[in-house]
């Protein structure tokens, strides 16, 4: 028994220092990042940016597919059935955290079924108010709301999504009852609110600013725990005087559960360099986002805390199924 022991102890090591080695020389074909929208998207962006940053760092092609479908489901489910060898990658956003968050029975686990590697960006939303509202201030709102409960409306593009979450979190947070109003995307929400058949929307910040400018619209508060870098005049809920309210559209890489350590922390460093640098930071703000950065356990912290933030906003809003 001792020598079977033995045997075993070295098999194990064996493959432990054949796995090190494929780590060490990783990559040594093209990779795959996998996007759950469409060409031109939001996510795409930051995605083929990146890419052309490990395509640089580390001698091997890094290509972006897009794979929509689902609201970007089809793609997450794809990349957590995929091999977990490193090469395909997934650029993973908010849509997972509010997937799993709202969904009893969903058909991937965004916690247990990848494995993180950088969060590599934030979209912050600005809640802009219709200026017939007569509202200048968050807290000037929230007050409005408790006296016109059900009679305030938000518009969103599309239920589950950031927008929507964001104006459901208020709700709870701040203890009223603004109404959903779901769009199929954000051109007629945009239409919408500025023509006042809405009166307020928790907008991506690039597609309202000009008409804050304008005077179309008018900025309350920003919805992250940052200012936005495209317009850091305006407050964050919480220093506008909801403290705690932190929600925003994120994007980030996870790899398939199971992927060695080594391949991680090698793209996390790449990616890390890479969304500190200005060629990257100052493209993205122009176009409302905002690098992060940081390792792979700093992006499992906030997965965690995003599904369960995203989990408590749907019971509270009775629109988790």
């Amino acid at each position: 028994m001792p020598l079977v022991r033995k045997i075993a102890a070295c098999v194990v090591l064996m493959l432990a220092a054949a796995g090190a080695g494929r780590a060490e020389d990783y990559p040594t074909r093209p990779v795959r990042i996998i996007i759950g929208f469409g060409a031109g998207s939001v996510a795409d962006t930051p995605a083929r940016l990146l890419s052309q940053k490990f395509s640089a760092a580390l001698g091997q092609q890094f290509i972006v597919e897009n794979k929509p479908g689902a609201g970007s489901n089809v793609a997450a489910e794809y990349v957590a059935r995929a091999p977990n060898d490193g090469y395909t990658i997934f650029m993973a956003t908010a849509a997972q955290t509010n997937y799993a968050g709202m969904t009893v029975n969903p058909t991937y686990d965004v916690v247990k079924d990848f494995a993180p590697i950088v969060r590599v960006a934030s979209v912050p939303n600005i809640l802009v108010v219709n200026p017939a509202l007569g509202v200048d201030n968050l807290k000037d709102l929230i007050a409005l709301a408790k006296t016109r409960p059900n009679q305030i409306f938000f518009a969103s593009s599309g239920v589950g999504t950031t927008t929507h979450v964001a104006g459901e979190f208020i709700n709870m947070m701040a203890g009223i009852k603004l109404v959903h109003v779901p769009y199929q995307g954000s051109a007629q929400a945009l239409t919408d609110v500025v023509t006042g058949r809405v009166q307020l929307w928790f907008a991506p910040a690039s597609a309202v600013i000009q008409q804050i400018a304008e005077g179309k619209l008018k900025a309350i508060a920003v919805t992250t725990a940052q200012r936005a870098g495209i317009a850091p005049e305006v407050p964050t809920m919480a220093e506008a005087g909801l403290p705690g309210y932190d929600l925003g559209l994120w994007f980030g890489l996870l790899a398939p559960a199971g992927t060695p350590k080594p391949i991680i922390d090698k793209l996390a460093g790449v990616a890390d360099a890479a969304l500190k640098s200005s060629d990257l930071i100052e493209p993205l703000r122009k176009i409302g986002i905002d690098t992060v950065g940081g390792s792979p356990e700093d992006f499992a912290r906030y997965i965690q805390g995003e599904v369960k933030k995203a989990t408590e906003v749907a019971i509270a809003a009775d629109i988790r199924k």
